[in-house]
């Protein structure tokens, strides 16, 4: 699992941060940026960082049942692991989902979207860069309100700026792939 995290570090130090002023999504300004979309969006990163989920999960003995989390974050990562949660070998099958930023003011009306998720169900929230934890824990209340537990919570990049302690006092446990630190060593 390490080796494939390495891997994972590669591809998005090199193809998703930036050294440069930005303003972030939680209005703070930063001088660096780190665009997972160009590492989740192409056939090499999001296999690799599904592959990563799906040996975190099982290295880890978690009982998750689904994975997916806030949109756009967590969604290309959420449906590749569930997919290949469906390959045999694999030790369950896992659902996705997402969650929306608001509720949709048409059809269902969801503010979840994923058909198999019930009362009881662990599951794993997913997304991509964490900076104060906002999107997530709107995701972790969102699937919680349905009686999901949420066991644990996975980004690709903590930026070190509150989230990981966010998450904690609202009682979500958190697994980073790689930190701010790390990415300004490297």
């Amino acid at each position: 699992m390490e080796g494939l995290r390495r891997e994972i570090i590669e591809l998005v130090y090199q193809r998703a941060y930036q050294r440069r002023r930005v303003r972030l999504a939680s209005g703070r300004e930063s001088d660096f940026y780190v665009d997972c979309k160009q590492v989740l969006l192409t056939p090499e990163g999001l296999y690799k960082t599904a592959r990563y989920v799906l040996e975190l999960i099982k290295e880890e003995k978690l009982a998750t049942e689904a994975v997916g989390g806030p949109v756009m974050g967590a969604v290309p990562l959420a449906a590749v692991v569930s997919a290949l949660s469906f390959e045999p070998g694999s030790p369950r099958l896992l659902a996705s989902f997402f969650v929306r930023p608001q509720a949709k003011e048409h059809g269902t009306g969801k503010l979840v979207e994923g058909p198999l998720l019930r009362a009881g169900m662990p599951v794993l929230l997913l997304d991509d860069v964490l900076t104060t934890g906002d999107s997530v824990l709107r995701a972790a209340r969102a699937v919680q309100e349905l009686g999901c537990m949420v066991e644990r919570v996975l980004v690709i990049v903590d930026r070190q700026e509150g989230g990981r302690e966010n998450l904690e006092q609202a009682g979500l446990s958190l697994s980073a792939i790689l930190t701010r630190e790390e990415l300004e060593r490297y």
